[in-house]
């Protein structure tokens, strides 16, 4: 044997590496993926209902200004709708009787135009009159005022006193002439025409065209639900504005009946005038009993020889109001028709805001509509969703969960 190979020896065997195994990772809990993924749907949930109910602000406070610079076409436009809802069931009831769809829609609205031109009738012609006598009448309540004056003469005197010391002269009074009624009729008269025709032709092809619209609306959908969904909130919202214009309608002009035989009893001159104008303002709700209220006190205290003689109609009037706002319409109407007053004020203020008298008028059937709406599509949680609730109460999550 060599040297060299005694020094080095037989050669050790060479090892391989180790060959490197991944460390398994932990296997998450049974649940905890889907608990997870559900926690981001409900934060994307959350940031749509959020941008949601912005854009919903967003509309309601810019709305208004594009409704009332266009109202020339918004009006007649809405006003159609209203109407179409509350004569679209007497124009189906004449079709039944085996007329033609066009002879029932114009017989509808034929109907509609007697109506309102025997109201315009009944209230417009004594009522120019009484516009014109409104100076007068005013003066005479400011007589019938300072029969009161003597108890309160001591303040006369402070106020003399005060402007002795001030150097203050007497005010000299300037009566400018205003226009009158008829005047202010004449100016305002094509407006007013324009937006009828635009209304009553709106109205009646509408009306006239209201079966291929519903036929339209209800058939022309994907699916056999949104078709079912869609019938009920038409039939809802034409259910609940046409009986409740056509309830109040009734009931409105029992008021008005009552108030004409009152007013006749009472010695008042134009009783129907009086009688119809408490059953027009009474479809405004609290602002216009309170305007016939005090068209009642300004005319008594003005034509009356005292004022305790002449407070007696708008008195009368007033608890003919309480009974009928608090003991008969509700038990009419019921819970059906029963909406919050906050509700009602707002959607009143805000229509009258857009669109002055008529907005007051179709403020109500349009919260009806909306409300009606609403109740099928869902309500909102506004309250709720600051809190951290689901903007609707029955989610997209619940419903995933349940699946």
């Amino acid at each position: 044997m060599t040297p060299a190979a005694q020094d080095h020896g037989p050669a050790d065997p060479v090892t391989p590496d180790p060959i490197p195994h991944p460390t398994p990772e932990p296997v998450a809990p049974p649940g905890a993926t889907r608990r997870r993924t559900m926690g981001f749907a409900a934060q994307e949930l959350r940031l749509i209902s959020a941008l949601v109910v912005i854009l919903a602000l967003g509309l309601f406070l810019a709305l208004p200004f594009v409704l009332s610079i266009g109202a020339v076409v918004f009006l007649p436009l809405v006003s159609a709708m209203v109407l179409t809802i509350l004569l679209s069931p007497l124009a189906d009831k004449l079709a039944a009787w085996g007329l033609s769809n066009f002879i029932a829609s114009l017989l509808a609205m034929v109907v509609f135009i007697a109506a309102v031109l025997l109201a315009l009738t009944v209230v417009l012609s004594p009522a120019i009159s009484l516009y014109d006598d409104l100076p007068q009448l005013v003066a005479r309540v400011g007589q019938r005022f300072s029969e009161l004056k003597g108890s309160l003469s001591w303040l006369s005197r402070l106020n003399d006193q005060i402007a002795e010391i001030t150097g203050g002269t007497s005010a000299r009074e300037v009566v400018l002439a205003s226009p009158s009624m008829l005047e202010k009729l004449a100016v305002a008269t094509p407006v007013v025409l324009l937006e009828m025709l635009l209304t009553i032709m709106l109205t009646f092809f509408m009306i006239e065209s209201r079966v291929r619209l519903r036929r339209k609306l209800v058939l022309q959908r994907q699916q056999l639900d949104a078709s079912l969904k869609a019938a009920r909130v038409m039939r809802a919202v034409q259910d609940r504005v046409a009986a409740y214009i056509l309830t109040v309608g009734v009931i409105n002009m029992g008021v008005g009946v009552i108030v004409t035989v009152g007013a006749w009893a009472m010695g008042v001159s134009a009783p129907l005038m009086w009688g119809g104008l408490a059953a027009l303002l009474n479809f405004v709700p609290y602002i216009g009993p309170m305007a016939m209220t005090a068209l009642l006190a300004l005319f008594g205290l003005g034509t009356a020889d005292n004022v305790l003689v002449g407070l007696i109609p708008a008195a009368a009037y007033l608890g003919l109001h309480t009974v009928e706002s608090n003991v008969l319409t509700p038990a009419v109407l019921g819970a059906r028709f029963t909406m919050n007053p906050v509700l009602i004020l707002l959607a009143l203020s805000y229509f009258s805001w857009i669109w002055g008298v008529p907005g007051a008028l179709l403020s109500v059937p349009l919260l009806l509509a909306l409300t009606a709406m609403v109740d099928h599509l869902g309500r909102p949680n506004l309250i709720g969703f600051l809190f951290g609730e689901p903007l609707f109460p029955t989610s997209l999550l619940d419903l995933s969960e349940a699946d």
